[in-house]
């Protein structure tokens, strides 16, 4: 079985016993908007963005390019794009953005390629690939300087080199570009915090091609939109600066529970999640079936001691003795690698520039929901996965300092929000529309239930609303700054903050 990024939970828990409208077509929104703003018809000079790049500028007919523009997902192996730039400076995607801008081409950052709908892939557009400006450097202070073509692997070991984290994701071939971009959420996350907020300054190349850093000082409404309002919308985004925060030894675990507990587990998990202290972040994975199974994966900030003292609360609440439990004590890089599954087993997602600088793909699909400060019926949730063979729920807990901002305070507006719900499964062209027609009624389930908020990073061409879904309240001051930033629609895609409806449809 090919092992992904949203499947590694599950293989944590095998290796502790021995990852637009509602209805219409998933591709409604992968089109290109048309552009209507005068711009040549005529394609941009790519032999002039060759005499700057040379070979790193690959076309169609170009040695690699059939391997340059692939992303992650395999289901968007369709999307031919017109060219693929690799950067290595800021300065080379101000050039890429000269010769490209006001051609009427879909123009697109790209760092880990991970965008589920393939956005940072557009058809017949550019990509702007970011995977050559990859450096991570921690000063003395404590600060990261990240550069933006940076997967989540290469940060987590030069952080732990120096003693330091970053509270990000748990799958290593994700760029952190995107990550932080959406906000960030991940294992450390209740403790310190999303990515997004410990975002210090960000260096970014505008619409125009001007080069600007954007800090709580400088562009502060560009600062305030590029922690969680998404990727793509307002810039390309070269340089990160981070404040990292000290590494201290950490613990994991993995508890599975027999088949048919679902509705004790996840009754129990809630509340037990959102009272426990920050240190303690768990993800209830469920997975489908007759019935529906269960396990708790998390990460404790401290030792055994104190982490199996709060499971022995869980155990007890749900009333359920797990069929298997482990519990170990990791280093901040190891505890990311065992959470990617790279502790247990040959994960090749975790390897994508050791093993001959291929990258191992999948085809999937996923959709999100953001539960709300309260739980859910846990009988009605066991019920949506209830003979859903091979789907995934993931429910990975919020709360804790993500709750200390207000929505507000940065673009990321669920801080109330007890857990982020993710729906995955497995596909191939042939299945693509019988498992996304599974995927999305689970979601609109769990939108009755009163989830309904959404995770732009899990972006979802089919999610009602998803404008307010993602964005909440603040979607009218994204809009501001992406007008400000971007009024040609330089960067516009079918799901940029500027195509979100400015009411909430009815």
């Amino acid at each position: 079985m090919n092992l992904n990024r949203r499947r590694f939970l599950a293989t944590l828990g095998a290796a502790a016993t021995a990852v637009a409208a509602g209805g219409a077509p998933a591709r409604a929104l992968t089109a290109f908007p048309a552009r209507d703003r005068g711009w040549s018809a005529a394609p941009p000079d790519w032999q002039a963005l060759r005499n700057r790049l040379g070979t790193r500028l690959v076309l169609p007919a170009d040695p690699g390019y059939d391997t340059a523009r692939l992303g992650f997902n395999t289901l968007n192996d369709g999307q031919l794009p017109a060219a693929v730039a690799r950067c290595a400076s800021a300065d080379d995607v101000r050039a890429c953005l000269d010769v490209a801008r006001g051609h009427g081409i879909p123009i697109a950052a790209r760092c880990g390629g991970h965008s589920y709908l393939g956005y940072s892939i557009p058809d017949r557009g550019l990509v702007i690939d970011l995977r050559l400006m990859a450096d991570v450097r921690v000063l003395p202070d404590g600060t990261a300087e990240v550069g933006a073509g940076a997967r989540l692997i290469e940060v987590y070991a030069a952080l732990a080199g120096a003693g330091r984290l970053l509270p990000a994701g748990s799958c290593p071939t994700v760029g952190v570009s995107g990550l932080t971009l959406g906000g960030g959420q991940g294992v450390l996350t209740r403790k310190y915090g999303l990515t997004c907020d410990r975002l210090a300054t960000a260096e970014v190349v505008t619409a125009d091609s001007r080069l600007l850093t954007a800090s709580p000082a400088a562009e502060p409404d560009l600062y305030w939109a590029l922690r969680g309002g998404g990727g793509g919308n307002f810039g390309i985004v070269t340089r990160f600066g981070f404040a990292t925060a000290p590494a201290p030894g950490l613990t994991v675990f993995v508890l599975a529970f027999p088949a048919g507990s679902v509705p004790e587990v996840l009754g129990a998990w809630q509340p037990w999640v959102s009272g426990a202290p920050y240190e303690l972040w768990a993800s209830c994975q469920i997975h489908g079936g007759t019935p529906p199974s269960c396990r708790i994966v998390g990460c404790y900030v401290g030792d055994p001691s104190a982490a199996n003292p709060l499971l022995d609360r869980l155990v007890t609440a749900a009333g359920t003795v797990p069929s298997s439990r482990s519990v170990s004590a990791k280093d901040y890089l190891g505890a990311m690698k065992f959470m990617a599954g790279c502790s247990t087993v040959t994960v090749p997602e975790c390897h994508p520039t050791w093993e001959g600088g291929k990258l191992t793909r999948t085809g999937f699909v996923a959709v999100s929901r953001m539960l709300g400060p309260t739980p859910l019926d846990p009988a009605r949730v066991t019920a949506l996965m209830a003979g859903r063979t091979g789907v995934d729920l993931l429910l990975d807990s919020l709360g804790g300092a993500v709750g200390e901002l207000a929505p507000g305070d940065t673009a990321f507006p669920h801080r109330d929000s007890l857990a982020a719900a993710q729906v995955y499964a497995t596909a191939t062209p042939l299945s693509e529309d019988r498992v996304r027609t599974t995927v999305n009624t689970i979601r609109d389930g769990l939108a009755g239930l009163g989830a309904r908020g959404a995770y732009v990073n899990y972006i979802d061409g089919t999610l009602p609303d998803w404008g307010r879904a993602y964005y909440g309240a603040n979607l009218p001051r994204l809009k501001d700054v992406a007008r400000r930033y971007d009024p040609d629609g330089v960067f516009a895609f079918p799901q940029s903050v500027t195509a979100a409806p400015a009411r909430r449809s009815r």
